[in-house]
């Protein structure tokens, strides 16, 4: 796969095929590979565009915990340093949360043509008891092991404590990307839901426990030309579970002829 650089990250991406430009964002944790099987059949009909967007795959490590801004505008970036002035653009759980704040946007470099969400992340669930006695809980433990004496005594046993009450993501990224973690999914992308202007496809699996049918509902129904389709069964992951009916589907919204 070719690797570029800008604003000095490595960034490895794949680019195959001509015509309209259909450019893929990966989820949280991932790599564009886990597109492989959809990247490789739309190749024949459309320019396919993906990359491993920084701190994950093998693309470059951000300097310092990003926003979703600043993800938003690296992927911009990248799309104008590979000559894509206008594409359609498919992204999966964090991959929907960039797109989303790209086409939500007044001024952008790229025009989105269509836009495919893919389970995506983006809709602050709604705080229950539970969640509000669990932040809370969060937050008074760690002010007490913020203090001072206890810091000087027991240096990394915050981030200890930490680490046990995460979720997996964060647990497995490294500290910078524990930064960009926090910061992305505090942001509640809502608002920005009545101001996506392009034809908008919502793919969802009807059991996803990451990102519920409740976020895609939402979505549909906030986005103002949006469909959604409902895989009943599949997970996070409905794309891979139901590679067929998902490209059968992309196809019929791409306009392109069945792989």
């Amino acid at each position: 796969m070719p690797t570029t650089i800008l604003n000095n990250l490595t960034v490895n991406y794949f680019d195959s095929g001509s015509g309209e430009a259909v450019v893929f964002l990966h989820g949280w944790g991932c790599s564009f590979s886990i597109f492989e099987p959809f990247l490789n059949i739309l190749k024949s009909h459309r320019r396919v565009v993906a990359l491993d967007l920084p701190g994950f795959g093998e693309s470059g490590e951000p300097p310092h915990g990003w926003s979703l801004d600043e993800y938003a505008d690296f992927t911009e970036g990248f799309l104008s340093l590979v000559g894509v002035e206008s594409a359609v653009m498919i992204g999966h759980s964090f991959g929907g949360r960039i797109i989303i704040k790209l086409a939500s946007r007044k001024e952008r470099r790229v025009k989105i043509t269509k836009a495919v969400l893919i389970g995506s992340a983006g809709v602050r669930p709604p705080r229950t008891l539970k969640k509000r006695a669990r932040a809370a809980f969060y937050k008074l433990g760690r002010r007490v092991l913020s203090a001072g004496f206890i810091k000087r005594r027991f240096p990394d046993l915050l981030e200890r404590w930490r680490l046990r009450t995460a979720s997996a993501d964060y647990r497995n990224a490294s500290p910078i990307m524990r930064e960009s973690l926090v910061k992305v999914v505090n942001e509640d992308l809502t608002p920005l839901l009545s101001s996506v202007p392009c034809p908008t496809l919502l793919i969802w699996g009807g059991g996803d426990t990451a990102t519920p049918l409740s976020d895609g509902k939402t979505m549909e129904r906030l986005i103002p030309d949006a469909g959604l389709v409902v895989y009943g069964g599949a997970g996070h992951y409905s794309f891979l579970e139901r590679k067929a009916e998902v490209l059968a589907v992309l196809n019929s919204f791409l306009g392109t002829a069945a792989g």
